[in-house]
C-alpha cells in the first residue's frame, strides 16, 4: 500500500475519534450545565419559599379609619410594645416597631404545636382517642392508673385532670393548680402546663422529630416564613417532671403569616398545608374557662362570637405575646413585647379593647 494513502487513512481515524471525543464531551457539558442550572433554580425557588416579603396595602385609600390607626400608634408607642402587626386580605395594612426582632413569644407556643397536631392525626400517626396508658406516657413522681387514662383529645382541651407539677408554670399555675386525683380525665377544666409539655413529648414520639424541626418543616418552609430556623426553639426542663417545655422565638412578621395559615383555613395560596378540618375543630368551642369570656379549643382560647364573630381564636402568651385571627373582618393581629414586667404587659382584656377598635375602623 502505498505509504502516503496510509497514513491519510490513519489522519481519518484521528480525526474522526477526535469529532467523536469533541460530541461526547459537549453531550456531558451540556448535561452538566442543565442539571446545574436545575440545581441554580431550586435552590433560588427554595430561598424564596423560605423569605416571602409581604405585600402592603395602604389603609386609608383602603376604607380603614385613619383616626384609629393614629390613636393605636401613640398606644403602643407609649407602651414600649415591641412590634405590631395588622394583616387584613393577606396585606398588611398596618406595621409599628421592630416587625423582624424576635422574641420569646411564650403560650403561643401551644397553637403552633396544635397546628403540627393536625397532620399527625390525619396521617394516622396518633388519635385523640389513645390513652396516656396507651401512649406509655408518664412522669415522677408516676401518674396514677386513673390519670394514665385521660386521651391526646383531654390534653387538647387542657382537662386531663393529671394535676402533676410541670416545667415553665407561672406562680398562677401554681396556685391554681387542684390537688392530684380531684377531678377524673375530661371532667373540669384548668390551664395546665402539664397537659402542653406532654403533648409536646407524645409529638417528639409520634413524630420521630423535635417540635422545632417539624415546624420548621411542615409549617414555617411550606409558608415562607422569612426569619424562623429549628435553632430557634430550645426545650426548656424542670426538676419536677420529665416532660420539658418547648420554647419559641419567632418575629412577629412570621408570626402573622401562621396566623394568615389559621385565617385561610390551614391553606397557602391553595396549597393545603394543615387539614382544613383540624384548623376548624381546634378553633372551635370546646370548654368554658375561668377567663371569662374566653373559651378554650385544642390549644387556642376561642374568642366570644357575640364580639368577634364567628370563628375568631387567639393564641396568647405571658407578657403580653398576642396573636387573634378574626375571620368576620378578614383579619390577622400579631403584638410582641420584650419587656414583660410592668404596666400593660399580659391585660388581656386591653388587648381584646384594641381588637374591637380595629374592627370597627376596618372596612
Amino acid at each position: 500500500m502505498d505509504p502516503t494513502s496510509n497514513k491519510s487513512i490513519i489522519m481519518s481515524k484521528i480525526n474522526t475519534m477526535r469529532k467523536i471525543c469533541t460530541f461526547i464531551m459537549i453531550k456531558y457539558l451540556a448535561q452538566k450545565f442543565v442539571f446545574l442550572l436545575g440545581l441554580f433554580a431550586t435552590l433560588m425557588a427554595s430561598h424564596s419559599a423560605a423569605a416571602q416579603t409581604w405585600t402592603l396595602k395602604e389603609p386609608k385609600t383602603s376604607g380603614w379609619r385613619n383616626d384609629t390607626l393614629s390613636t393605636l400608634a401613640t398606644d403602643l408607642h407609649n407602651e414600649a410594645v415591641t412590634a405590631f402587626l395588622v394583616v387584613q386580605d393577606g396585606s398588611i395594612v398596618g406595621a409599628w416597631g421592630d416587625t423582624s426582632r424576635k422574641v420569646n413569644v411564650a403560650s403561643i407556643r401551644k397553637s403552633l404545636l396544635s397546628a403540627l397536631y393536625g397532620s399527625l392525626v390525619a396521617d394516622g400517626k396518633i388519635s385523640l382517642t389513645q390513652t396516656l396508658a396507651e401512649l406509655g406516657i408518664d412522669d415522677e413522681p408516676a401518674l396514677t392508673v386513673a390519670e394514665k387514662r385521660a386521651t391526646v383529645r383531654d390534653l387538647l382541651m387542657s382537662r386531663s385532670g393529671v394535676y402533676h407539677a410541670a416545667a415553665y408554670e407561672t406562680a398562677d399555675m401554681r396556685r391554681k393548680r387542684p390537688p392530684r386525683g380531684s377531678h377524673a380525665p375530661g371532667a373540669f377544666w384548668y390551664y395546665n402546663n402539664w397537659d402542653f409539655n406532654a403533648l409536646g413529648s407524645t409529638y417528639r414520639q409520634a413524630a420521630g422529630e423535635t417540635i422545632f424541626d417539624g415546624f420548621a418543616k411542615r409549617i414555617a418552609a411550606p409558608i415562607g416564613m422569612e426569619d424562623f430556623s429549628a435553632s430557634d426553639g430550645r426545650s426548656v426542663g424542670a426538676p419536677t417532671s420529665r416532660h420539658p417545655a418547648y420554647r419559641f422565638d419567632l418575629t412577629a412578621r412570621d408570626l402573622a403569616r401562621f396566623g394568615q395559615l389559621i385565617l385561610d383555613g390551614g391553606r397557602w395560596k391553595d396549597r393545603p398545608v394543615i387539614p382544613a378540618s383540624w384548623v376548624e375543630n381546634s378553633t372551635s368551642l370546646h370548654s368554658g374557662t375561668d377567663h371569662d369570656p374566653l373559651g378554650y379549643g385544642y390549644l387556642w382560647w376561642i374568642l366570644p362570637e357575640d364580639r368577634f364573630g364567628p370563628g375568631a381564636a387567639l393564641a396568647s402568651g405571658y407578657g403580653g405575646q398576642k396573636l387573634a385571627i378574626i375571620p368576620a373582618k378578614h383579619l390577622v393581629v400579631v403584638q410582641l413585647i420584650v419587656t414583660r414586667d410592668g404596666p400593660h404587659r399580659d391585660r388581656t382584656s386591653q388587648f381584646l379593647d384594641r381588637l374591637s377598635r380595629l374592627m370597627a375602623a376596618a372596612p
